[in-house]
């Protein structure tokens, strides 16, 4: 039948040129609409650093907790939560002997980053000298998700990111850390977790490499709860696949980056236990089906795994023959300092031994990195490092 003039007009709308409806673009079509990828001053600076941190055999010293949980590590031996004894504490990690040797860099709290040593020598130059690339935190916690199921939580601290971030590239830092956490439960994570987790996680990428700091992206999958370690594979490929469309979207420079997530293990109160084996199969797989070739290097978190566990473990991972380019290592923090705390004891008189003892443990997670660590050939004082709801 032919349509008059009138009808067409009712139709398509009276004056009005007709449109055709838009089309949903598809996956392959949104290249268009993200931002320029990052080619600034800084771009070779940031490919180094991260080739650096990830150098064969060498993992980073994650020393970033805040004044209160680093109190609380203190008191735990009967020190008093001051800024002296806070110094004290770092200044016996960033100057053991030969660390060096097996860490790469140093992730920082803001006041170790502008803080001196007992000889007035910044902590910048004391790492600096040991070859340990200094490193900063720069999110300032999680917060309760609103809209998103119980427990829940959103990472703050973009507000002002650029200005913090040029502060911390002239007093020294080179890369970053921002860390989002996200719980598994009967109805989470939820979708509204994993994007503003991916989404927070991406601005906050762009916006280092804006101020030559190379970001480490932590979306970590918290260890509490009885989920089985198929689970966390499940939700680990979706939420690291979505963190990388977003980086993407936001023009990241790949190369000038660096992955540090959770080892996929099952929650502490599943009853069935993942077997070293079964943790590096699923973790590698996961990677395989998620990370993108140009991305440098993984540094895994401990997230409460014991000390021996997470060498064991990150050993296993790199003896699997894979397909990923990647530099698989450590970004440890409770698993290597615990026992070298409690050997110390706030005692001068056991500094030397306390010293040795984290390097023993970066000797074994350095071994592990290459799939070269025998269990139990480096000590350890420490059964369990898992803190129920932990923060940082």
């Amino acid at each position: 039948m032919k349509l008059t003039g009138i009808a067409l007009a009712l139709l398509f709308g009276v004056g009005q040129p007709f449109q055709a409806p838009q089309r949903t673009l598809r996956r392959g079509a949104r290249s268009t609409m993200r931002m320029a990828l990052y080619d600034g001053k800084y771009k070779d600076e940031l490919r180094e650093t991260a080739a650096a941190m990830t150098a064969l055999g060498k993992g980073l010293l994650a020393c970033d907790e805040s004044t209160g949980t680093v109190g609380s590590r203190l008191e735990s031996i009967g020190l008093e939560n001051n800024e002296e004894n806070r110094m004290t504490w770092r200044n016996l990690l960033f100057t053991a002997p030969k660390l060096g040797d097996y860490i790469s860099g140093a992730i920082l709290y803001e006041e170790t980053l502008f803080q001196n040593d007992p000889a007035g020598k910044p902590f910048v130059e004391v790492l600096n000298a040991n070859g340990i690339i200094p490193g900063i935190k720069v999110d300032t916690g999680l917060t309760p998700l609103f809209g998103g199921e119980e427990g829940e939580t959103w990472c703050a601290g973009l507000d002002g990111l650029h200005a913090r971030c040029e502060k911390y590239y002239a007093q020294g830092a080179r890369f970053a850390k921002w860390r989002t956490a996200l719980r598994v439960g009967p109805n989470s994570p939820s979708k509204l977790a994993i994007t503003e987790a991916a989404h927070g996680l991406a601005r906050y990428a762009r916006i280092c490499q804006e101020a030559g700091l190379c970001p480490i992206v932590e979306p970590e999958i918290l260890i509490d709860g009885d989920h089985d370690v198929a689970t966390t594979a499940k939700y680990q490929e979706e939420i690291i696949t979505k963190v990388y469309d977003c980086l993407q979207d936001h023009g990241v420079l790949l190369e000038g980056s660096l992955l540090k997530p959770s080892m996929t293990v099952n929650g502490v109160d599943c009853k069935t236990k993942a077997s070293p084996a079964e943790v590096a199969e699923l973790t590698v797989r996961t990677f395989e089906r998620t990370i993108p070739a140009a991305m440098p290097g993984v540094v895994f978190l401990s997230g409460g795994i014991s000390e021996e566990d997470s060498s064991i473990f990150l050993n296993e991972i790199n003896k699997i023959d894979r397909k990923g380019p990647w530099r698989l290592t450590f970004s440890f923090s409770r698993a290597l300092q615990s026992s070298c705390l409690k050997i110390w004891e706030g005692k001068p008189e056991n500094v030397d031994k306390a010293q040795a003892q984290l390097v023993a443990r970066a000797q074994a997670n350095s071994e592990a990195s290459k799939g070269e660590y025998k269990a139990g050939s480096q000590p350890s004082i420490e059964e369990s490092l898992y803190v129920k709801n932990y923060v940082y």
